[in-house]
Formats: C-alpha cells, structure tokens, sequence
C-alpha cells in the first residue's frame, strides 16, 4: 500500500468538496491519494482489506504530519472499473463521487481523447473535511507554505493615498465608501493571503477599528464601517485594471526596497489554451524577505 500527492484536477472530486478554484492549488497537500493497494491472491482473506484500510487512515495523519509538517483531512482513490467495482473501499464506508473523465497527463498537457474514466472514492479524516477545505479563510492549524505578508501601520495608512487617482466608474448616487478605500483594503487582503471577493469581504470585517481608521474607512456613529461584499465586488469589476495595476506597481516601487532578492517562478495553466491553440503560461516575481508578488506576466 503506497499514499502519495493528490491529483492536481479532478472534477468528481472537485465538485464534491465545492471549493473555489482559487483555494483548490493551495490546499491540494491536505488531500493525499491511495496510489496503491495490493493483496497478493495467497493472503485474501475475510475482512483483511477493509481492516488495513482501517489501521492505515488511524495512523496516516500522525505519519504524514511528523515527515511532511502539515496534517491531511481527506484521502482520495481511483479505480478502473473495467477491472475492480471498490467493493474494498465500499465496505470502508469511503464515499463514491463519481467518475473522472479519462483523460490522462501528457508532455503537452492532457491527452487528446478521453480512454477508461475511473471511478472516484474519498474518505474524509475528520467530520467537517468539506467544510474546511471550501471555506474562503483557512484555519491557521491547515495553512501550508511560507508566511504571508504582515501589513504594518504605516503600509495600510499609504494604501489609500495610491489609488486616489483613480476615476471611480460607480455613480455618484448612493456612494458609501470612497473607492480608494475600497482597493486598499481589497490590495491589503490580497497581499495578506486572501483570494476571492468573499475571502477579502471576511478579511475586511475582521479589522479592528485603528485598523479601519488606517485604511480611511466611513466613520459613522462614533465607529469605522468596512464595505460589504457587494460592494468590494462591484468596485473591484468596474475598475479600470491599467490604473489599478499602475497604481500597484507604485505602491511596489515604494514599499518592496526591504527585498534583497526576488524569485521568478513559472506555472502552465492546465486546460487554458490561448487563440493560438498553446497553453497558458504565467511567470510571476516574487519577493524573498516580504514575500510580495510584484508582477505577474502571461
């Protein structure tokens, strides 16, 4: 029996966690997969499987934490039923998600015909695994990879100052937040970790009130008021993403002088074709020290 890395794609269970897409890539290593399980034809006997499976999701959690540093709340399983029905993980209690497509990995990315979809079991670890891995902010005990960016006071109070400049294409009428507080605190949570508009929403409403003074947020019967989602959302939207991203590249040009090195890393977006017919890929430069992402490039 062998447990290795989660698959980086699949639908079924994709689906069946209802994470957003934004979140998936980052929490892929609280997912680990049953790569492997073999009982040689001398050894079937009653019950012997569904009780190793048993032992091994007892202990799997404690081993995986002390060799990789990180815990696990969900396994994950493929079988080809042309040749196997799961009746072991079926009698396991681990829950059937549905098939995968049956494409495989290629060099160029995925095959381009689809040959045996495989059925998809899970077994969550903990009660509340979908919950957890769906959720926009991720409890500290799950955060994996390197810390993000702390926000000082003096960096919150310069946000604001940078985006003034740009045209707010809201209408006048029923204006409740100044649409430089609007992409401060939309850029701080971003630059704290958060991905999504709801992730960013909650980030908001977790400030406490120096910090909403900071970002020059509505005061209003003797406390600061964040905007809501709705309105992050419809700001984020309608902006004009040159001004934005220039004004970002200021606010970088300012505050990224504590980076002694930067780190340039490479990504192919799987399953995104440009006009040409050739994968998408991103190069992205990274800040060592601050851990700030300064550009991004297609």
């Amino acid at each position: 029996m062998s447990f290795s890395a989660a698959a980086l794609k699949c639908s079924a269970r994709d689906r069946w966690i209802g994470w957003d897409f934004r979140h998936q890539y980052d929490r892929l290593k609280l997912v680990t997969n049953n790569s492997r399980f073999l009982i040689l034809p001398d050894y079937h006997l009653p019950n012997l499987a569904s009780r190793i499976l048993s032992l091994c999701q007892k202990r799997l959690p404690t081993d995986w934490q002390a060799v990789f540093g990180h815990p696990i709340v969900l396994l994950e399983t493929f079988v080809d039923p042309q040749r196997f029905q799961g009746t072991i993980y079926k009698a396991a209690n681990w829950i059937y998600v549905g098939n995968t497509k049956g494409f495989h990995r290629t060099r160029q990315g995925y095959s381009a015909t689809a040959h045996s979809p495989k059925m998809v079991f899970v077994k969550p670890l903990i009660s509340d695994a979908q919950a957890l891995l769906s959720q926009p902010i991720l409890q500290p005990t799950y955060r994996t990879g390197g810390p993000k960016i702390m926000l000082s006071a003096q960096q919150m109070k310069s946000l604001p100052d940078f985006f003034k400049e740009i045209p707010d294409p809201r209408r006048a009428q029923g204006r409740r937040h100044q649409l430089c507080t609007v992409l401060a605190i939309a850029a701080g949570a971003t630059l704290c970790g958060m991905r999504g508009y709801l992730a960013i929403s909650d980030w908001a409403k977790s400030l406490g009130q120096k910090a909403r003074g900071r970002f020059d947020c509505r005061y209003q019967n003797k406390r600061y008021i964040v905007p809501s989602l709705s309105i992050i959302r419809d700001a984020l939207i309608r902006v004009n993403p040159v001004h934005l991203d220039r004004a970002l590249q200021c606010w970088n040009q300012a505050y990224g002088q504590h980076d002694e090195s930067l780190a340039i890393d490479g990504k192919t977006m799987c399953n995104a074709i440009d006009d040409q017919g050739y994968q998408t890929h991103i190069m992205s430069a990274i800040g060592h020290q601050t851990k700030t992402c300064y550009t991004q490039k297609k």
